[in-house]
């Protein structure tokens, strides 16, 4: 599924929702005027299937191959099921942190020391999940060979904090793509195409003024 197509799909099942004046409020404390919810992509059989082709072939791009595929919990977890199905392979999937109880978990399924790993996550705002499944990982002596998404806001902070860590991360759909579909096909003036802009550039301080 190319870029554009995804951006078409993900607006016409109310996966992306865009109001630049009353903004949505993530977890982290962001106030965004775009809230992308990719998990309404699991009731539309058509749009999932894309999305796993796609990631299967994101997947082979990658070099050195790839032996277990691990989801991030939740919203990664389906996704991840899909491209494992397709592929043949073993999956795992992770929690933003190890259980309390029971044997205490942060990594469920079954994943040997030393293979390479994929993480599939629905979509990348700070970075912080994407970054947690990760570390879990290496910890428990996995190589992560990428990290892939359906859609990223591409904010400067997750950037930053991919570099650091050295991951590797490519997503089918970006912010930038959803703006310039949005902006050509009429659906957003220029002064609204500037305001989301600069709110990308620096959203901790961008309110509903």
């Amino acid at each position: 599924m190319e870029n554009k197509q995804l951006i078409h799909r993900l607006l016409d099942i109310g996966a992306v929702k865009i109001n630049s004046r009353d903004f949505f409020t993530w977890t982290s404390g962001i106030q965004s005027p775009i809230y992308c919810d990719n998990r309404l992509t699991m009731s539309y059989p058509e749009v999932r299937s894309a999305l796993a082709d796609t990631l299967v072939d994101m997947i082979h791009e990658l070099q050195g191959g790839v032996d277990v595929i691990a989801g991030c919990a939740t919203a990664g977890i389906p996704h991840a099921a899909w491209v494992a199905e397709r592929l043949h392979l073993p999956m795992v999937y992770v929690r933003g942190t190890a259980k309390k109880h029971g044997r205490r978990n942060q990594i469920e399924g079954v994943a040997a020391e030393g293979s390479r790993v994929v993480v599939i996550e629905d979509l990348i705002s700070t970075g912080r999940s994407s970054i947690q499944a990760a570390d879990a990982l290496r910890e428990a002596g996995m190589e992560v060979a990428g990290i892939l998404s359906i859609f990223t806001y591409g904010l400067a902070e997750a950037q930053t904090a991919f570099m650091e860590k050295g991951y590797q991360v490519q997503s089918i759909a970006s912010y930038e793509d959803l703006l310039n579909e949005l902006y050509s096909q009429g659906e957003m003036d220029d002064s609204q195409l500037e305001k989301l802009k600069v709110w990308r550039e620096n959203p901790y301080v961008f309110t509903n003024a």
